[in-house]
C-alpha cells in the first residue's frame, strides 16, 4: 500500500479515529498493531506470514535473553536467524546466477523466490532488538523487556511493524522505541511539525520524484544511446535529484505519520548534498543505516582501534554489507566498495589541512559529483550497459541536444538544490534566510497547492526494492 493511494488515506483516517477515541485509548497498541497488518497485506496476503514469523521468533528470543543464562547464545541464534532471513529470500538469486548452472532445478528454485517487501528493514530491527536487550544494563533492560511476555510480545511487533516505517524506514533502534510505547493523546501532537514533514515529504514524492522519474527513464538501455553528452550528465544529476527526494520524501512522510500517532522516528536525511566529505554525506544520508552499520558492524568489526590497515579494511567490508543491502546484485556490491574506497582514501588524506573557502567549495562539488555518478549502479544494475553509459557520455557530444529533457530535469530538480541552499543559509544566520523565513507558511501553501496541481504519475517508492 502507498502513502500517496486513496486506500491509504482511508485507512489513515479511521485508524487515526480509533486510535484517539476515549473508548479505545487502553488498547492503541492494538490499533496500530491492525492497521499495520493491512497496511502490508493489501497487495500480498501471503508475504504477512514471514513478517508474523520474524516478528515472533525475535520476541521470543529477545525475551529470554533477559531471563536465561545463556544470554549470548541466543542473541548468536537470534542474530543468526534474521541474516539467515534475509540471505534467502534476498540473495538466493545472486548465489544462483554466479555459483549455479542455470538449467540446474536449485538453480531454477532459487531464481524465483520472491522478495518480501521490507524484509532489508525489519530483520535489521529483529537484529536490533536483540543487541539492545543483550548489550543493555541491568537497570536498562526492563526498559524494553516487560516481564510479562504476552505484553513484551505486543510491543516488539509494534516496534517491527509499525506502518509508517515498516516498508523503507527509518531503520529503528529498540532502546528509542520500546521508551515510547505509552498510552498518547491529541494534545500531545505537534501539529506544526506533523504539517511541515507531511507536505514537504509529499512534495518531494509527488511533484518532484514521480516527475524526474518520467524524464530520467531515458538513462535505461537503449534509450541513453540516443543522447547527447550534455543529456547524459543532466539525467544523472536529475537522477541524483529524484532518489533524494524519492527517498527523503518517504521518511519526512514516515516521520510525520509517525508523530501524528505520538511516535517520534529518527531524521533520516540531513541535507546530504551539501556534504563537503564522503564521511559526512553518510553522516546525512540515510541516516538510520549508516548508523546501524557503524553501531552493529563497523564497530564490532574493530572500528578505528586496530590499526590503519584494519580501519580501512573495516571501512570497505562495512560499505560492501551496505551496499548488499540495498540489493542483490555485484552492482551493488560495486557500489558500496566505491564508497569505501573513498571514505579509506578521505581517512588516508585527512592529515592534509586546507580549509579556505574555495576549497571547500570544490570537496563539495567533487562529493556530489562521486556521489552522482554512482548513483548510475542503481538505475543500471547491468555493468555492462553502466560501462556503455560512461563511454557514450564521452563520445556523444556530436549529437543534438534534447532541451526538453534538460529543461524539464533542471526545473524540477531546482528546489532540491534550493532546499539544501535555504539550508546554508539558515546555518549562517544570513538576512536572506531570516527574510525568506517569514514567508514559510506562504511557501509550505505554494508546495501543497503543487501537489493537487503538479503530482506526476503515481509510482512506488525507490527504496521498496530494498
Amino acid at each position: 500500500m502507498l502513502f500517496t493511494s486513496f486506500v491509504f488515506f482511508v485507512l489513515l483516517i479511521l485508524t487515526l479515529i480509533f486510535y484517539y477515541s476515549p473508548f479505545f485509548r487502553k488498547h492503541q497498541v492494538i490499533i496500530l498493531l491492525v492497521s499495520s497488518v493491512i497496511f502490508y497485506a493489501y497487495n500480498n496476503f501471503w508475504l504477512l506470514f514471514l513478517l508474523v514469523v520474524s516478528g515472533l521468533i525475535n520476541s521470543f528470543l529477545s525475551y529470554y535473553i533477559c531471563f536465561l543464562k545463556k544470554k549470548k547464545i541466543i542473541a548468536t541464534i537470534g542474530v543468526v536467524f534474521n541474516v539467515l532471513l534475509l540471505a534467502f529470500f534476498k540473495y538466493s538469486p545472486l548465489i544462483s546466477i554466479t555459483f549455479l548452472d542455470e538449467k540446474d532445478p536449485i538453480a531454477s528454485f532459487l531464481v524465483n523466490i520472491p522478495l518480501p517487501i521490507g524484509i532489508s528493514f525489519y530483520t535489521f530491527e529483529g537484529i536490533s532488538l536483540l543487541i539492545d536487550v543483550y548489550k543493555g544494563r541491568e537497570k536498562e533492560k526492563p526498559k524494553i523487556v516487560d516481564s510479562n511476555f504476552f505484553l513484551h510480545l505486543k510491543k516488539s511487533f509494534l516496534f517491527i511493524v509499525f506502518f509508517p516505517h515498516l516498508i523503507a524506514g527509518p531503520i529503528l533502534k529498540a532502546n528509542h522505541f520500546f521508551l515510547q510505547i505509552k498510552e498518547k493523546s491529541l494534545k500531545e501532537i505537534s501539529y506544526v511539525f506533523v504539517f511541515r514533514n507531511l507536505i514537504l515529504g509529499y512534495f518531494f514524492k509527488m511533484v518532484i520524484a514521480d516527475n524526474l522519474k518520467e524524464f530520467t527513464y531515458w538513462i535505461e538501455y537503449p534509450f541513453f544511446q540516443s543522447q547527447s553528452t550534455t543529456v547524459l550528465l543532466t539525467m544523472l544529476v536529475g537522477y541524483s535529484c529524484q532518489i533524494f527526494a524519492d527517498f527523503a520524501g518517504y521518511s519526512l512522510i514516515a516521520i510525520g505519520l509517525a508523530a501524528l500517532f505520538g511516535y517520534q522516528l529518527q531524521t533520516n536525511f540531513n541535507f546530504p548534498y551539501i556534504a563537503s566529505s564522503f564521511q559526512d554525506f553518510w553522516k546525512r544520508w540515510h541516516i538510520s543505516l549508516s548508523s546501524f552499520l557503524k553501531d552493529y558492524v563497523y564497530i564490532p568489526l574493530g572500528g578505528n582501534k586496530k590499526g590503519n590497515i584494519r580501519t580501512y579494511l573495516n571501512l570497505m567490508l562495512t560499505m560492501i554489507i551496505g551496499g548488499l543491502w540495498h540489493g542483490a546484485g555485484w552492482n551493488y556490491a560495486v557500489w558500496g566498495a566505491f564508497h569505501g574506497f573513498l571514505l579509506a582514501i578521505e581517512r588516508f588524506l585527512s592529515f592534509i589541512k586546507l580549509n579556505f573557502f574555495f576549497f571547500k567549495i570544490l570537496k563539495l562539488f567533487f562529493v556530489f559529483i562521486a556521489v552522482t555518478f554512482a548513483w548510475l549502479l542503481f538505475k543500471l544494475t547491468n555493468f555492462e550497459y553502466a560501462l556503455e553509459y560512461l563511454k557514450n557520455i564521452q563520445t556523444n557530444y556530436y549529437l543534438p541536444l534534447n532541451w526538453q529533457i534538460c529543461l524539464n530535469i533542471f526545473i524540477y530538480s531546482l528546489p532540491v538544490f534550493f532546499y539544501h541552499f535555504f539550508y546554508l543559509l539558515k546555518k549562517n544566520k544570513t538576512s536572506m534566510y531570516l527574510n525568506l523565513i517569514r514567508f514559510d507558511y506562504f511557501i509550505f501553501g505554494i508546495m501543497l497547492f503543487l501537489i493537487f496541481t503538479n503530482s506526476g504519475i503515481t509510482g512506488s517508492f525507490i527504496y521498496f526494492q530494498f
